[in-house]
This record gives structure tokens, sequence and C-alpha cells, in this order.
């Protein structure tokens, strides 16, 4: 599996990152044997990385993980992980929280982060994003906590999630060192971040994005979604161009195809596709094919 450094001084990760969203909905990784069985799988496959966030699994998905790694503590030092903080919902262990919303408060950063550090078990977070930008709190605030957290050594690299254009360019107005990536939904049904600036900034400051639901959310398998039909027809007549790829490898080549060189989430806790899936690092797609897939997506050619 290619590394990939998400700004020239910045972190290295795998191109391919494991995400935990699904980790607790799937009976095989509700145990710590198969959180770990998982996570040898990805390692085989060359995945080092794992994304994941404090709101995953209604707050219970960084325990499940810092669990399954005190079994096996070997795991923790070959893998990077990644979380997310700043999403509050209510839930059992938050009586008093009546409302969904944002909070990116230095004290809610800070606490958040070491939070995650005490339930993964790790000394330091390798990257810590803002999960969605808080509309209440000035960005000089948000960047003040993400300062400190690097200086104390807490986290290593500071990012986004969800972040506009404008938003990331105000937030690193304040930033001791850069953001280092914006996580973004983008898949061959979304491609958003070609058009809002995002992909676009993300070349001109030379940082990685990362891309989220790079598979429309479960759409590209989905029997009764038209444009998923239409992609998975599109990807078996392409496939034997490209060794019989799997739809998932080819719409994971398709992501990284991008020139703002994003990276892709895996977002299924299959081992097998985790396996397929990872031979995108492999697959350079023609450039017509690339297009051939955002067509069959859409619907129509390319405008």
């Amino acid at each position: 599996m290619t590394r990939h450094r998400f700004t020239p001084h910045g972190p290295e990760f795998s191109r391919l990152v494991l995400g935990t969203w699904r980790l607790l909905a799937d009976p095989a990784t509700c145990s710590p044997d198969g959180i770990r069985a998982l996570l040898r799988t990805a390692l085989e496959a060359g995945i080092t990385t794992v994304d994941t966030a404090e709101i995953y699994g209604l707050y219970r998905v960084e325990e499940a993980l810092g669990e399954a790694l005190r079994g096996d503590p070997s795991l923790r030092s070959r893998l990077e992980f990644i979380t997310k903080c700043g999403i509050l919902v209510p839930c059992a262990g938050a009586p008093g929280r009546r409302t969904a919303h944002y909070n990116a408060t230095a004290s809610q950063i800070v606490t958040s982060a070491e939070n995650s550090l005490r339930l993964l078990g790790v000394e330091a977070l390798d990257l810590l994003l803002i999960h969605r930008p808080d509309w209440l709190t000035p960005h000089e605030v948000t960047a003040g906590a993400l300062n400190q957290l690097l200086r104390d050594g807490k986290i290593k690299a500071a990012g986004v999630s969800n972040y506009s254009a404008s938003q990331f360019a105000a937030l690193s107005t304040f930033m001791d060192r850069p953001l280092v990536t914006n996580q973004l939904e983008f898949s061959p049904f979304c491609v958003t971040p070609i058009h809002d600036g995002t992909f676009d900034q993300a070349q001109q400051l030379g940082f990685a994005p990362m891309a989220w639901s790079p598979l429309g959310g479960g759409r590209l398998f989905d029997d009764h979604n038209q444009a998923g039909v239409r992609l998975r027809a599109a990807m078996t007549q392409m496939a034997t161009r490209y060794d019989g790829a799997t739809p998932d490898a080819l719409t994971h080549a398709w992501v990284l195809a991008h020139p703002a060189r994003p990276v892709s989430i895996l977002g299924t806790t299959k081992p097998e596709r985790v396996l397929s899936s990872a031979r995108a690092d492999t697959i350079t797609l023609e450039h017509q094919d690339w297009y051939a897939i955002w067509e069959a997506a859409h619907g129509h050619q390319v405008p």
C-alpha cells in the first residue's frame, strides 16, 4: 500500500483508510476479537490508518477500539489513528443534552481530545479533525484549542471535516501549524468538492483531502438505486481492462485518481471487501474510464 503524505511536512498515512462508522453495527465486529481480526486484515492489505470519531456508535466506537487494542498491544504500534470531535447529540451518557448541535469551543475540543486519548489508549492522536464547523464559535477560539493540543503533544496534526473552502481558509489564519486535511463527502455519486472549490483549495495549498462515503453510502450495491445499477454495469464492462477488479476497487481507484490526491475511507467491515478494495492502490484508471464512471453515476454525459 502506498504511503501518502498529507502535506509536504505533515503526517503520512496509508492511501486507503479503514473507517469505523459501522463497526458496532456489524455482529462480526461487535467484539474485541472481531475488531482485532478486522484490524489484522487491514494491516495485511497494507492499510495502517484507522478513521473514527467520538460520535460513532453513539460515542461507543472509540471505547470498543481501545478495548480491542488492549488485547493485542502490538496492533497499536502498527496503526495510525484519526478521530473527529465536535458533534454532540442527545444520548444516555449525556442526560442534560437536549438538542443535537456542533461545539468547537476550546474547552469542548480539549475535553474531547483527552477523552479520545483515554478511550483509545494512545499517547497522542495522529490526527484530530473538527467534525463539523460550529457556526457559533469564532475560528480563532477553535484554532487556539488545536494549537494548544499540538504544543502539548496530545495531537500530532490537526485538520477539519466538512468545511467549506472559505471556512478552511478562515480557520487556517489562526493556526500555528497548517491544517493537514479536509475530510469531505466524495464519490461518483457526490462530486460537490470538484465544484465548490474545496478540491481546488487542496491543490492550491498542497494538502490531501479525505473522502468519506466513497461508495455513496451503499448506493453502489443497492439494486433499487438506478445510479448504482448503472455504475455496476459500467464497471463490469471495464473490469477486464483492470484484471477483473471489483466495483469496490474501481470506485476507490476513481476517488484516488483526482489530482487533489484524496485518500479514500473504506466503510466496509467485511474482510473480503477490505482486501478487494485495497487493490485500488494498484489501479490507474484510463482517462476516459474515469469519465465513464462519472457518466454512469449521473445518467448523462459530462456537460
